[in-house]
């Protein structure tokens, strides 16, 4: 069987059961303690073995994206004030995997996220995730999938 080394997380959702926190801030964007709930899950997708995340969006995601890349201002802000633990801790977020976005083409049901990554994936095999899933397990769901 061949390797799974990509995944396509869903992201594309208003969050409207959580307003009117989710007016401003995507549902994906809402911390657990210390990180956003996407942080997470990539990190649950990461251990897993997984390379490349897709992540299907939609136009008021960029929070979401920009967390995922490099914020060069906020690096060299933290860099001339010595706080270089915090210089890795935002680095290693950008380079944890290979991060490729993809806008969601449509609201028509849970399938429509892998229809908009189709492109992106081929014929390999991938991991399809919610973007605000956690499970709490003493190994990781996606590693259960991947191993077995």
């Amino acid at each position: 069987m061949q390797k799974i080394k990509k995944a396509i997380v869903a992201v594309a959702g208003s969050g409207t059961r959580l307003l009117p926190v989710t007016k401003s801030m995507p549902k994906e964007m809402l911390p657990i303690v210390d990180k956003p709930i996407i942080q997470l899950v990539v990190e649950e997708l990461i251990e897993a073995g997984i390379e490349d995340i897709i992540m299907v969006t939609k136009w008021d995601k960029k929070p979401l994206e920009d967390h995922f890349d490099h914020s060069w201002a906020l690096e060299n802000d933290l860099e001339k004030n010595g706080k270089m633990d915090l210089v890795k801790k935002i680095k290693e977020i950008a380079d944890m995997a290979n991060f490729v976005y993809v806008r969601q083409k449509g609201p028509y049901g849970n399938g429509t996220p892998v229809l908009s990554a189709t492109s992106l994936v081929d014929d390999e095999p991938f991991i399809f995730v919610w973007g605000d899933d956690l499970v709490k397990s003493k190994v990781s769901f996606t590693k259960q999938m991947v191993d077995d």
